[in-house]
């Protein structure tokens, strides 16, 4: 095989690898374009949230997310790439370009987080009582400040206060028929690779000090008689509020979220509260107005009790991985 075919195949996989990525309600709203020596990362606007995600805040960090496990593989793989974020203004849908590709020695810590993908999951229901480390908690906080977000770990206090925020998210979005009526769409998608299935929502709302979304209709998932009492929550925030900070913050997240798969962290993301203005506002206040946040996350040990949830499905690779332009290199 030639060295551009070894290049071109190296990006294929790496976009495929990033299928693994979390996105928001599983929409996974990218789409690769492998070129000879680069690979483009698009939006895909069909599987943006209109009613809860006008702005594309979560279309972004979504995006970011897949970002960072594509570059991921490729360190895993010996190629060092250059990302180029938002690079034509022009070109509304392309969000980053990976390219002037060079090798170099395999990243061990790249090739464990690789491994991290396939098994990285959202478990929505009470973690055990088990504290969560402050080694792990640590480690996991300085993934995010690499990626150039910040974690902020919420107090007792401030916890209170996102749960009392949370719930009044809840209440705006219950009121909102097109909002509700997104949410039954993207949980009725049986069979399409996207959206959450009825086997990774709860049966019935578990209890938590702060009260995670309500879906609309209750899952299969069965949940115990457990708390959330040993949960730490953060936030994952930062200085601007542009696109590029939430590209990045997707990165964060995916950084934060494989770190965490890897110590044995259970990560729940909870974006409620930022999708509704007014509550994303509050939570400006609990950053002493000092910061934008992205997204609050649930950092726990799972319950040993519960059998591990089904992973929610992903989209094939060739329907988000264009390899047109470089087929025949890959012969």
């Amino acid at each position: 095989m030639s060295q551009e075919s070894q290049l071109t195949t190296a990006l294929a996989e790496a976009a495929a690898t990033a299928g693994h990525a979390p996105s928001v309600h599983n929409t996974q709203p990218w789409r690769w374009r492998v070129l000879p020596e680069a690979l483009e990362l698009h939006t895909v606007t069909d599987r943006q949230l209109a009613a809860s995600d006008p702005e594309g805040r979560l279309l972004a960090v979504s995006c970011g997310a897949a970002l960072h496990h594509a570059r991921m593989a490729l360190a895993a793989e010996g190629f060092r790439a250059v990302v180029r974020r938002l690079p034509d203004p022009g070109e509304e849908s392309l969000v980053a370009r990976l390219t002037d590709l060079t090798r170099t020695e395999a990243d061990p810590d790249a090739m464990r987080l690789v491994q991290c993908m396939s098994v990285r999951h959202t478990d929505r229901r009470p973690v055990s009582d088990e504290p969560v480390p402050t080694d792990a908690i640590g480690e996991i906080t300085r993934a995010v400040t690499a990626e150039g977000s910040r974690l902020q770990i919420l107090d007792r206090d401030q916890v209170l206060e996102l749960a009392a925020t949370a719930g009044h998210a809840g209440a705006v979005e219950a009121e909102d028929p097109e909002l509700r009526a997104e949410l039954a769409y993207w949980t009725s998608r049986a069979d399409t690779g996207t959206g959450l299935p009825a086997e990774v929502l709860p049966a019935e709302p578990p209890q938590t000090t702060v009260p995670g979304r309500d879906f609309g209709r209750p899952g299969s998932l069965p949940i115990g008689p457990g708390h959330d009492r040993a949960a730490v929550y953060a936030m994952l925030h930062g200085d601007e509020d542009d696109r590029d900070s939430w590209l990045r913050a997707g990165e964060a997240l995916s950084a934060a979220w494989l770190t965490a798969t890897r110590l044995g962290v259970s990560v729940v993301p909870l974006s409620a509260v930022v999708e509704v203005p007014g509550t994303r506002q509050t939570l400006r206040q609990v950053l002493s107005g000092i910061g934008f946040p992205y997204l609050v996350l649930r950092l726990g040990i799972a319950d040993p009790a519960h059998a591990e949830p089904p992973h929610t499905p992903r989209l094939a690779s060739e329907q988000v991985v264009d390899t047109s332009a470089v087929r025949g290199d890959q012969a």
